[in-house]
């Protein structure tokens, strides 16, 4: 897991060869005017889902990770606390392939909070649970990055 400022963004590229692609979006666009919904960027190796999340309480945020894609995720309204795990600590549960996401059972071990202007990147090894706000709704972008 990283957590930073989205001016800071531009240090992790060499992380994953698509994170380039990311830092260009970021530089060339202004994320709280962007439309909801899904935003293709290269297939189905690097996409943006721009949302409008209900916000939970931590008891109602669940854990979750995915086996082949990378969450960059940018809160634009409010700001936002996730729920973090390492993967390694959690049992096993079930994955859906298609879907490429595990839900776990439980509430997360530590919890971080992140403000507009921020980014936190979550990789297959972070189970993390996303949407926790006293605000009724939170808009934010997701960046899903595929793996190497």
């Amino acid at each position: 897991m990283i957590i930073d400022t989205l001016e800071n963004f531009e240090k992790y590229v060499g992380l994953n060869p698509r994170f380039q692609q990311v830092s260009e979006y970021l530089h060339t666009h202004t994320l709280s005017n962007q439309p909801q919904g899904r935003l293709v960027l290269d297939g189905k190796d690097l996409y943006v889902n721009f949302d409008l999340a209900k916000g939970k309480t931590p008891l109602e945020a669940k854990l979750e990770s995915h086996n082949e894609m990378i969450d960059i995720q940018i809160p634009i309204s409010t700001v936002e606390t996730m729920g973090y795990t390492p993967r390694q600590s959690l049992p096993e549960a079930t994955y859906n392939e298609e879907k490429d996401i595990t839900f776990y059972d439980g509430m997360a071990q530590q919890y971080i909070t992140i403000t507009p202007g921020m980014f936190v990147i979550f990789f297959p090894q972070d189970a993390h649970a996303p949407c926790i706000s006293t605000e009724s709704s939170i808009q934010k972008a997701i960046f899903k990055v595929r793996k190497y």
